[in-house]
């Protein structure tokens, strides 16, 4: 009795083992799960949002790796992130801190916002207004912001919000000038985004930080519901937003 014990202990062990190999290599090569903590990628991406990222989409530097192993330097199988993409990468200012922003600003490109427009080696991008984004606070008061559809000059289209109009102190920026093997990267919540145009902070981003592509999302709750307020679930997910790609 004492060995048929041990034996079903040691396949239960064996098999908890495989299952953390197999979530760990999955994590690593394949796709990650990552969540909205913050608005600054709204309406694009909602705080309670949970995605995908694909970890191949750009190859596979040490921050691909669990706790960012510095097992190698650079990137393995390196695909250049596209502009347009909402991309996860490590903050640089620490190299730890997860962050999730647009890719804006390629290698060399001259990057700018006058006025509130973006401007993309001295050329105005395309922005068209459209309806204003309203929400409520957690006061029930309404909400609203000018809400646009911006046009990368590759043809990407996108929405961005401005609740300070164009007056904010990130509407007129300099000329950041992105270096070599860097990506200057922004939110699509323009006035309440802490993103590259904060250079002691954010600035620009090394190709090895990026961690990978936002794909889809396959959760997301307004964070009205604790986990245990079962009964109030099916007020609290936004089930319209699951699958939905992240674009």
């Amino acid at each position: 009795m004492s060995k048929k014990n041990t034996g079903g202990t040691w396949e239960t062990v064996k098999t908890i083992v495989y299952a953390v190999l197999i979530a760990v290599v999955i994590r690593t090569v394949a796709f990650e799960p990552f969540n909205i903590p913050s608005g600054s990628m709204v309406p694009s991406l909602l705080i309670g949002d949970y995605l995908f990222v694909s970890k191949y989409s750009y190859g596979y530097s040490r921050y691909s790796l669990p706790f960012g192993l510095p097992l190698f330097e650079g990137r393995i199988f390196p695909s250049e992130p596209e502009r347009g993409d909402v991309a996860v990468f490590k903050l640089p200012s620490d190299n730890s801190t997860d962050y999730i922003k647009r890719v804006i600003g390629l290698p060399g490109d001259r990057i700018q916002v006058v006025g509130g427009v973006l401007h993309i080696n001295g050329a105005p991008v395309e922005r068209k207004q459209i309806d204003d984004y309203v929400t409520r606070d957690a006061l029930g008061n309404t909400r609203r912001a000018r809400q646009y559809v911006e046009t990368l000059p590759n043809g990407r289209s996108h929405l961005i919000i401005e609740y300070d109009g164009d007056s904010a102190p990130t509407d007129n920026t300099p000329i950041y000038v992105v270096p070599p093997g860097h990506y200057f990267m922004m939110g699509d919540n323009r006035d309440n985004s802490q993103d590259s145009r904060y250079l002691d902070y954010v600035g620009f981003v090394p190709f090895e930080n990026m961690v990978g592509r936002a794909e889809f999302l396959f959760f997301s709750t307004d964070g009205s519901a604790a986990i245990w307020e079962v009964w109030r679930w099916p007020w609290a997910i936004r089930f319209g937003r699951f699958f939905n790609a992240v674009e």
